[in-house]
């Protein structure tokens, strides 16, 4: 097992942001993790479908997260978890099993699973070693527009079925996510509502529904 220097504490909740690298250049990219961290984001996914320079954004987004006591998580791509040294990896459906993601990453890992509207993924997850388990999407979504939608309800069933963390995602906004969380989230994952306009206004805006 690799068991690389990570950040310990998993955060039990608060706003997870996803990175938006489409059309952006990596500095601009690593600028506006930097300002949603500052804006209180408390956990980063480095999600990029077209990567140009994934292992340099990796392992600068890995520094940053690092330097404020926060973890990074990559999206997808075991492989390239292990390379950057990040605290963990996102899978969904057709991106590895949750046993392999361990053996690679080590026992300390942050594992999420994307259990989209079921329950009973979400509970063969959290069998199988997952760190938490992400419900969504939930709102409509311009990073996901094709994305399964997901009900309301579901948190509620996972909340009373689960033992490890529930984070929403989809379409999520500071008028729409106290909903979420009042339903059972424990963190919710957004991307164009923090990067779209300025991050660090927007993760405020945000942290304002964990108070």
């Amino acid at each position: 097992m690799n068991e690389k220097k990570r950040v310990k504490s998993f955060p039990v909740s608060g706003l997870y942001a996803i990175t938006q690298t489409e059309h952006k250049s990596p500095d601009r990219i690593i600028s506006e993790v930097a300002a949603a961290i500052k804006g209180g984001a408390v956990m980063v996914q480095y999600r990029d479908k077209n990567p140009l320079n994934a292992l340099f954004l990796g392992r600068e987004l890995v520094k940053i997260c690092h330097q404020h006591h926060i973890p990074l998580l990559i999206n997808d791509d075991i492989e390239l978890a292990l390379q950057v040294g990040a605290d963990g990896v996102h899978l969904g459906r057709e991106d590895g099993a949750v046993a392999q993601a361990r053996e690679l990453l080590g026992s300390d890992a942050i594992i999420g699973v994307s259990c989209y509207n079921s329950v009973e993924q979400a509970l063969t997850a959290q069998a199988q070693g997952a760190t938490y388990a992400a419900f969504g999407r939930f709102f409509p979504s311009t990073s996901k527009p094709l994305a399964q939608p997901a009900n309301i309800e579901t948190l509620r069933q996972a909340r009373l079925a689960l033992t490890i963390p529930i984070v929403a995602i989809g379409g999520i906004l500071p008028e729409n996510g106290k909903q979420l969380l009042a339903a059972g989230a424990d963190l919710l994952a957004v991307i164009g509502g923090i990067f779209n306009l300025q991050p660090e206004l927007s993760a405020r805006s945000y942290r304002t529904l964990f108070t």
